[in-house]
């Protein structure tokens, strides 16, 4: 049962990352009025996917003379792994859980960081300087946005009193007002610099410089072709909506909806069955989905900063501003619960 869950999950999560890509395409196309799914790839532009799906299967898979060969083909799936294993604790509803931890949120946390080890393994054995100095740059701005984000992820935890993502999720019943991101000053503060470090930590653009294409080709995926590369391109995507999903579970109200229902939807009652569930789900994929194009949106709008300016919004204005938001999260329910 273990393989058969595990299975299923890697199946949803294949599909989710597939429908990102369309997604992606499709807001990019719109944005810049070009071709792309918005006039080609039949109904929708999905056929637009398949065709880049099956493009990136049939390239021949090259590995340069100078680098390690073990290391060179480890990384890519050692990324697609540790963004797969955000879903092992992340809750889609109250009873849709893979693996209910006490410490999901710390879970979490250490899951998200292994990461790094894969691009920085990819960046070195690809024999390339600027393989290389992609990799590095990985290292420096995902291990210092590391910081904000996990201030601002201590928000809710004070908030709820709790790690586990379930009960996180079951103190925001109620209603929009609510949802922790609403619960106080300081935690609305905290949900926008979660959003900021999240798109920092991920390497969306205006924070992915250690791609920046104008700068260092493709930066720790240039010598990586074919079904590798298509490894780390469907990690980034599986990593958007973990990260998306997160978010919403902890500040928007995890799967519950603006507005408290009752039965026969139980939508903020006390209920259990699978149709809440179900019902539970959606909402919270909506979210997160909403989320993600957002992302894709700034990636689309801005333009790309420059590495010292990524790393002066993290050090002069996310930690300075998450510290505030826990410090004041803390006063906040010392005095007034």
């Amino acid at each position: 049962m273990v393989l058969v869950n595990c299975a299923v999950l890697l199946v949803f999560v294949i599909t989710v990352a597939a429908f990102l890509i369309w997604a992606e395409r499709k807001v990019a196309a719109r944005i810049q009025d070009r071709l792309g799914p918005t006039r080609v790839g039949g109904r929708f532009g999905w056929l637009q996917s398949v065709a880049d799906a099956i493009k990136v299967l049939t390239k021949e898979d090259i590995i340069p003379t100078q680098a390690d060969p073990i290391l060179f083909r480890t990384a890519p799936y050692l990324a697609f792994v540790a963004a797969f294993s955000w879903y092992i604790a992340l809750p889609f509803s109250r009873n849709l859980v893979p693996a209910r931890l006490e410490v999901a949120a710390l879970f979490l946390l250490a899951v998200g960081s292994l990461e790094i080890y894969a691009i920085l393994l990819g960046g070195y054995a690809s024999g390339s300087k600027w393989s290389l100095i992609g990799g590095m740059r990985e290292a420096v701005q995902v291990i210092s946005y590391e910081i904000p984000l996990a201030l601002c992820l201590a928000v809710p935890v004070i908030l709820s009193g709790t790690m586990d993502l379930v009960a996180i999720g079951e103190h925001q019943r109620g209603g929009i007002w609510s949802w922790f991101m609403f619960r106080n000053p300081f935690s609305f503060l905290a949900f926008w610099v979660y959003v900021t470090a999240a798109t920092a930590s991920l390497n969306r653009a205006p924070f992915d410089l250690p791609e920046a294409e104008s700068e260092l080709v493709s930066g720790y995926m240039t010598e990586y072709s074919g079904f590798r590369w298509g490894a780390f391109m469907l990690s980034e995507y599986i990593a958007m909506f973990a990260i998306s999903l997160l978010g919403a579970i902890v500040f928007l109200g995890a799967w519950y909806g603006p507005i408290p229902l009752t039965q026969p939807f139980g939508f903020g009652s006390d209920s259990a069955n699978g149709f809440d569930d179900l019902l539970g789900a959606l909402t919270v994929g909506m979210k997160a989905m909403l989320g993600v194009i957002v992302m894709i949106w700034v990636r689309w709008s801005l333009p790309r900063l420059r590495i010292d300016h990524v790393m002066t919004v993290c050090l002069k204005y996310c930690m300075p501003l998450a510290a505030a938001a826990f410090v004041g999260t803390l006063l906040w329910q010392t005095v007034f619960s």
